[in-house]
């Protein structure tokens, strides 16, 4: 829960620097689960606008995360437009999000499990 919380609260914008694998896949795991329950409950109440309020306020820092998941592994946080090509290009996100670390610091600083 840390990691979604300092997502959201340290690194709102941060597209600089670097992500852990961690970081990314509970921001992405916390989120899921926090978009299904806002949405179970915005269901109930018949108030649709609560999810999309929800979608749009976590937007900045899921990209933000990604970004930074994305310079971990030693790739330009442009990749993210990659998710646009259908099918093909979100499987391929899911595997660079998968890859490790690389070792040593990059052009995007430090390795963060260092």
């Amino acid at each position: 829960m840390n990691w979604y919380l300092n997502c959201l609260k340290l690194h709102y914008a941060d597209f600089k620097g670097r992500a852990r694998r961690a970081e990314f896949w509970n921001f992405v795991l916390y989120n899921f689960i926090a978009s299904f329950v806002i949405g179970l409950v915005a269901t109930l109440i018949k108030l649709p606008l609560l999810a999309s309020l929800y979608g749009l306020a976590v937007l900045v820092p899921g990209l933000a995360v990604g970004a930074r998941r994305l310079h971990d592994i030693g790739k330009s946080g442009l990749f993210l437009l990659v998710g646009l090509i259908p099918v093909i290009g979100t499987i391929w996100l899911i595997i660079l999000f998968c890859q490790d670390s690389l070792p040593g610091a990059n052009q995007w600083g430090n390795n963060p499990k260092e």
